[in-house]
């Protein structure tokens, strides 16, 4: 559930969604079609993304007593010509006491601009492997075959990507793979948020874990020649850009028309999670306080979710749609404490 800011020296390490005026719900969309990969494993078919103005997914709601909290599940990749209806989410906004944005993890230093300037040099090279060595040096056999088509096809002609760590050669592909299948990682539904807000003025809360390292230059050192276990981060990439790569676009339109159902019957493993754990959970994450910050920032958000419910007769929250729907996610904790949770299709 985690949306990593990485701020200032951090920057290079990673990839960096009613029941009011709820639009009335749109047919469910069809299950992709089973038809033969070719050779080289890439679907070349595509189903048609929504474009123009559409409703989204409605918002969730979570009721303790006369208070009501709304919940905005956002999703990546969306389509990359809608525009998203903001009249419900300008609506509850008007009444809401409190807007809790989407929790996040921000890792930086005290270090000041000057500081940070005279560091950039040294960040050169943070990205690629150690010791000079390219993706077919460090991915297992059968999974350097598998990446080689994508890099065919998509990036052709950049041999830089190759000397690059499997995690940001990965973030590379992805980025080019969901630009050209007419989809982005561009939230539409940010704008509506912060318009909203400038118009009603309502109080705003960050839900952010925030890490601060005391000595970037010898973290800096450290992340060149550091190992991270980043093979289920490239691995995880590859399945959702080929296997799931209609599942993408089916959920990116469900997300759009509002159809809850198809987004539940349709999950994907997050590659980005994959990607997250590669730095989080490695020596050096470890070292700076990243270890089980996923956990550490749902506790944050929950906390914060219940004392908005205990204070707030309207609130409005944001979190990524895969926290929402997910078994033992958020949403279930908040369930199990005997709050009312209603989806936008219940």
């Amino acid at each position: 559930m985690v949306k990593l800011m990485f701020a200032g020296l951090m920057g290079a390490m990673l990839f960096l969604p009613v029941h009011a005026q709820q639009a009335q719900p749109a047919s469910p969309l069809p299950a992709p079609p089973a038809t033969a990969f070719p050779d080289d494993g890439i679907r070349t078919e595509a189903t048609v993304v929504v474009t123009g103005e559409q409703p989204g997914p409605g918002l969730w709601l979570v009721r303790k007593g006369g208070n009501e909290l709304y919940i905005l599940g956002t999703l990546n990749p969306l389509p990359a010509n809608m525009q998203l209806s903001s009249s419900g989410i300008d609506a509850v906004i008007s009444r809401a006491q409190e807007v809790i944005r989407a929790p996040s993890l921000s890792v930086g230093t005290d270090a000041s601009k000057l500081r940070l300037l005279m560091l950039a040099p040294s960040l050169i090279g943070i990205r690629n492997n150690p010791d000079r060595k390219t993706l077919k040096d460090v991915m297992p056999a059968t999974l350097y075959a598998r990446w080689q088509p994508f890099k065919q096809r998509f990036l052709p002609g950049d041999d830089s990507v190759e000397k690059m760590r499997p995690m940001f050669a990965a973030q590379e592909l992805y980025r080019s793979v969901i630009k050209r299948s007419g989809m982005s990682s561009k939230d539409p539904s940010a704008a509506a948020v912060t318009a909203a807000i400038e118009k009603h003025h309502p109080s705003v809360s960050v839900v952010k874990l925030e890490l601060k390292v005391k000595d970037p230059k010898a973290v800096v050192k450290q992340m060149k020649s550091a190992r991270f276990d980043d093979l289920a981060c490239m691995e995880r990439t590859l399945d959702r850009l080929g296997v799931d790569m209609e599942v993408l676009r089916l959920r990116a339109n469900a997300w759009a028309t509002g159809d809850i159902a198809t987004l539940r019957a349709n999950p994907v493993a997050s590659q980005s999670k994959a990607c997250m754990n590669a730095v989080t959970e490695s020596a050096i994450g470890e070292r700076i306080g990243m270890g089980n910050a996923e956990a550490r920032v749902r506790t944050m958000w929950l906390a914060k979710a219940e004392q908005a419910l205990a204070k707030n007769t309207t609130t409005f929250a944001i979190l990524p749609m895969d926290e929402i729907l997910e078994a033992g996610g958020s949403l279930d904790a908040l369930r199990r404490k005997g709050y009312t949770v209603l989806a936008p299709d219940d």
